[in-house]
Formats: structure tokens, sequence, C-alpha cells
């Protein structure tokens, strides 16, 4: 048996009184061989043959050996709708899951028959019909035919689709307990058009969750329909049943081993002793989600013994195992080469929210020394602080662009201000020490920066920034999105200052297809430029596009400007696009850490100062994997440029540790 495991065929022996250890009766094993045919007749498995024997054993014992020959699934080689006239053939079969064997796959599954699966058909046929007003439609008769081999089956389905019936007009019955002119506008139907059962169904889910909102949670809102067959026309009424309103007792937490319940409570928008809203429930787990700390959060309302309307709300958990560790690594960048890495970094340090880190990190292009703290809730109003120490040495050259070096030190700070559930401003400011080096293959153009600019550079920063973050889970999330709007401006103060200004945008969608496959873009463009006595962006400042990071299969930070020895040297006008199909991987299907894509993305830098064409943009297209391991986050993407130009630098193969998705 390859069809039916064996633990399932085993559990259902037991419920008949058929297993190990119980009184032996013969007469049940035709029953077992009738059950066991029944069960692969459903899965369109006609060849099958069970046979069972039975050896003695010592003391008063038996062995049972069921042998299962289960043949192969009976292929469909026709199905037909008869009677259909307002929809054809074609129209109404792409919406089953059965039918004939495509030409293009030979290992597409459509084509192999169960009746399970027929029977699912037939609903989505009725609910198609249904859904655009044929209220008397019916299947009259399904024929499943199947070839003197049992090999083959021909599938007949009648039909009678009736006429289409409109609404004549939508009443509201009952108690309402809102203004009638707010439930209306929670409708979907309207006077005058197709009846569709789908949307007669969401209108009334629709005024059963807003109830729901202000407490009333088991509320019923039932659709009346009074049919006239002679002008099929249909008028609806939703009678409205509040029910009570219910009240939370208490909220139990579950599985926040290492997160304090105070963590968890102050993201929590239902309270205990209030009324219990639906709304408030769902934007609690959705706020648990986006910390990042847990890989699944559960809400379970169950009645309050002895109190018909009183719940507790149970809050289940599955804490990460990623964030808290003491990490040192080697390993290769596509645009870092070796690199060797040591960190302490917690995202939830002790359990209080608050993230710490502390690095170290040493490639052939940077020398990085950090320590950042942040605190979520610096003030009881949600107002996080977070505060940063840097020191940073760069050879540009090592990431393929311009010949440079520099030496910098850096600190600053940032209060992130909430405006309601899911807007934040964050104010900062910063302060850079850059010392700014050349190589003997340095270029005209960083000579030429250091001559009017000196190498030597202060910048005091301030930038603001807004964030509208409706994500329903900061990893791997399937619906909502975030945008970030940003400015930067470095002051005209301190010793040779950079005075300069960046704006910028990024803005990421979800949308879940089903529970498998979600639907993700991102769109970002950044400007930056100089005023005052600053020439120019300095080579540090500039943007630059290429690698796993922002355009898959062109070499990191490639493209863009070049200068004379053709090294990119980049450019202070930046945009990215891309659209991506994600889903859990084949080997992985259950896992909450790994995910593959499959993605179309262009975009490039351009100096603003010359003409920008749409002709400019790259594009690519590839698969992405992405693996949230213990070491952090690694990347890696298989992409082929589509519309290369003769000097740009393609990769076919790139990966990366510690990107976030």
């Amino acid at each position: 048996n390859d069809a039916i495991p064996t633990d399932d065929l085993k559990k259902n022996l037991q419920q008949i009184g058929f297993s190990e250890g119980r009184v032996f009766n013969p007469s049940t094993l035709d029953q077992i061989q009738q059950e066991l045919n029944h069960s692969y007749l459903a899965m369109g498995k006609y060849n099958v043959v069970v046979t069972t024997r039975t050896s003695p054993l010592e003391r008063n014992r038996v062995a049972l050996n069921i042998d299962i020959d289960e043949g192969e699934v009976s292929a469909i080689k026709g199905l037909s709708i008869i009677g259909n006239s307002a929809f054809s053939d074609e129209e109404l079969l792409s919406q089953f899951t059965l039918g004939t064997e495509p030409f293009w796959s030979t290992f597409n599954t459509q084509d192999q028959y169960s009746s399970l699966k027929l029977q699912g058909d037939l609903e989505t046929l009725r609910a198609w019909y249904m859904d655009r007003g044929y209220l008397n439609f019916a299947i009259t008769s399904t024929e499943v035919s199947i070839s003197p081999d049992r090999s083959q089956v021909f599938i007949y389905i009648h039909v009678h689709e009736g006429e289409p019936f409109t609404i004549k007009e939508v009443k509201l019955a009952g108690e309402l307990l809102l203004p009638e002119e707010e439930l209306r506008g929670l409708l979907k139907v309207q006077a005058g058009e197709l009846f569709s059962r789908k949307q007669v169904l969401a209108s009334g889910e629709a005024i059963s969750d807003r109830l729901g909102d202000i407490g009333y949670a088991f509320a019923n809102v039932n659709p009346l329909p009074d049919v006239d067959q002679e002008k099929r026309e249909v008028s609806l009424t939703y009678y409205v049943d509040p029910g009570r309103r219910i009240y939370v007792n208490r909220i139990n937490l579950n599985g926040n081993l290492k997160t304090q319940d105070e963590v968890v409570r102050r993201e929590m928008r239902q309270m205990e002793g209030g009324w219990l809203s639906t709304a408030k429930l769902k934007l609690s787990r959705d706020r648990l989600n986006r910390l990042g700390y847990f890989n699944d959060v559960k809400v379970e309302t169950p009645v309050t013994p002895g109190q018909a309307d009183v719940v507790d709300v149970n809050i289940d958990m599955q804490e990460r195992d990623t964030f808290g560790s003491l990490n040192f690594g080697v390993g290769y960048g596509d645009s870092q080469g070796f690199l060797v890495n040591a960190s302490i970094n917690e995202e939830n340090f002790l359990g209080s929210g608050k993230r710490f880190s502390l690095s170290f990190d040493n490639s052939s292009v940077n020398t990085v020394y950090s320590l950042s703290v942040t605190e979520p809730y610096y003030t009881l109003d949600g107002v996080s602080r977070a505060y940063r120490l840097s020191y940073r040495n760069t050879d540009a050259g090592e990431a393929g662009v311009v010949d440079y070096a520099t030496d910098s030190v850096g600190a600053g700070i940032t209060f992130g201000i909430p405006l309601n559930e899911f807007d934040t401003v964050r104010f900062g400011l910063d302060y850079e020490f850059t010392r700014l080096q050349t190589t003997s293959y340095s270029s005209q153009n960083i000579l030429d920066f250091i001559a009017n600019n000196g190498d030597e550079f202060t910048a005091y920063k301030a930038s603001v920034s807004w964030t509208h973050d409706t994500r329903d889970r900061a990893i791997f999330p399937t619906a909502g999105g975030v945008l970030i709007l940003s400015n930067e401006v470095g002051a005209p103060v301190g010793s040779n200052p950079l005075r300069l200004y960046k704006v910028g945008a990024k803005d990421r969608r979800f949308w879940a297809l089903n529970e498998q496959f979600t639907i993700a873009t991102k769109l970002q463009v950044d400007y930056a430029d100089v005023y005052g006595d600053t020439t120019e962006l300095p080579p540090f400042e500039k943007y630059y596009a290429g690698g796993v990071s922002s355009l898959r299969g062109y070499r990191a930070n490639s493209l863009g400007p070049e200068d004379e020895n053709g090294d990119p040297i980049g450019a202070n006008f930046r945009t990215l696009g891309n659209i991506e199909l994600v889903f859990p991987p084949p080997f992985a299907q259950d896992s909450n850490s790994v995910r593959m894509s499959l993605f179309i993305e262009g975009g490039n830098v351009f100096d603003s100062s010359e003409t920008i064409s749409i002709s400019d943009l790259r594009y690519s297209t590839g698969a992405s994997l992405v693996w949230l391991s213990p070491m952090g986050a690694l990347t890696f993407s298989l992409a082929k440029a589509l519309d290369s130009q003769p000097g740009d630098r393609t990769e076919r193969f790139q990966f990366s540790l510690g990107t976030p998705y």
C-alpha cells in the first residue's frame, strides 16, 4: 500500500474492533475487504485487489496479513457537460480540478479520477451558476462510465441552467444596534444587480464581523430570500440577531518561554474586562507577529465555564529559536569576498523586547565594529529609542567599484513616535567623521573630488521618516505591506561639513493567493544631491545597484555610470522594482523558516544631470531561496539578465548571509 499509509489503515481497523490483542472474528475479514475496496474506488483505483490471509500461532493466536495490489488510478479520457448554453464547456471545465490530461504535461494528475474530487467539482459548478444569478440551476444526473479494462473513465454531467435572477430589493430587519446607513454600507449586493450567492453570504458575514467589533462575537445574520419565479426577481431581507454582548474574562499567554509577559501584553489591543472585539483580536495577533519573535501566533476564545456571555482569550505562541545568539563565522559573499564575523545579537534581550547588537565583521571590503541598542517601549506610550556607535574601514575597490578607501566613525540616536496602530514617525540625529583615501588605481573622478572638497569630512545629519506598516507578520508576510518615506539632511556645521540631502521611498506589498502562494511586490526610489560649498556627492554617499539585495543577475554594485577605468562610480538616483511569487519549497512544506520565490525585477542607477531613459533600465528573472538559519538569513538566487548590454557584468548564481527578507 502506497496511497493509504499503513498507520491510517491500522487506525481504521482499530475503529471496527480489529487490532492486536482483540478477539479474532473471522466474519470481520469480509468487512475489511469491502471497506478497503470502497476506499480505493473513491480514489479512482478500480483495479485494486485486496486479499487477506490468516496464519495460526501458538498460545491460541492468529496472524493477519492484508495484501493489497493498488493498481493504477483510472485516467479520465472524456469529461463533458450536457445542457449548458449560457457558458461554454471550456469556461466551465476550467474551474474543475479534474479533466483530461493536458498535452503539455506528463506529470499532471488532473486526469486521475477520484469520486471525492468529482463531488467537489460539482459543488464548484453549482457555485459558478448560483454566483451568476441562476437560482434554478440543477445537476440532473452524473454518469461515470468505466472501460472494460478499468483503465479509462468517461464522465457526463447533465445540467439544467434555468434563467438568471436579479435582486429586486434589500432590507434589514431585527435588532440592528448600529445605524442602518452604516450596515447598508457593508452590503455587497444592491437592487438591480444579478443575484450572487457568494456576495449575499459575504454581505451577511460583513455585518456579523462589524457586530463582532463591538462585542457581539456570536451574532447571527441570516439572509432570507423571497423569490418571484415569474419576474425572476429576488427580494432579500437580512435578519440580524446580535445575541448577547460577549466580555473577556482572562487573557492567557502560552508558549512565551523566554519573552516576558509584559512584552506580549503591551501589544494586545483586546483588554481584559472589556467586550470581545474580533477586530482588536486580529490587530493584537498581527502586532505580535510583526515583532518577529514568534514563528506563529494563534488566538482562541473558549467560553468561560458557567458564564454564557464571557470568554477567555488564549494566546498560543511558538517562539523563534534564532534570536539571542553568540555567533562566530567565516564565509564568502558575492559582494564581500572572504569574511570573518563575530557578533552578540539579541533581538529580544533577556525577553524584554529590547534589541542589542555588538558585532565585528572583517571582509576584503569592510572592517566594521558596531554597537546598537533599541528600546521599542522607551516610554509607556510606545515611543522607541535607538542609539548606535560604529567604526568602518572600507576598501571600495574590493567591491568591484571605483577605487578608494574610507575610515569612518559614527554615533547616532533615533526616536520613533507611533501616530496610530500602523503609522510611525522617526526622528534621528547622527554624527559621522570620514577620511577619504586614494589608492594607486584611483580614477580622476576621485582625485577631482578630493581637490575640490578635501579628504576629511564631518557630517551632522538630521533625518525624519514615516513608516506605514500593515503586514500580518514580520517574517514571510502574506498580507498587507510596508511603506517607508525618508529624508536626510547634512547640516552645514562643523569642520568641512558634507552639505547633502537624501530622499527615498520604499514600498512592499503582499497578497496571499492561497495558503501556499503569495504575490510580493517592491518599488524603491532614492535621490540624493548636494548644496552650498559641497560640489558633488562623495563616492561613499552615492547609490549602487546590482547583486542579491538589489538587482539579481547582475554583479553586485556593477550597474550605472563608470569611470575611465571601467569601474562603477555610483550615481545620485536609483530606482528598483520587482514582483515575486513566494511559496514554501517542496522539501519543506511545513517550515516557517524557508521560502522560495520566482521573480522578475528591474532597475538601475542614474546621474540625474543627464537624460534618463526607460531603455536604460536593466531587467532579470529567476528563482530565489531564503533560509532563516540559526546563523542568520541565507539568501540564494539563480537569475538570468534579460536585456544585458555590452559591458554589463552579469552573474547567474548569487548568495548572501544576513540579508533581511
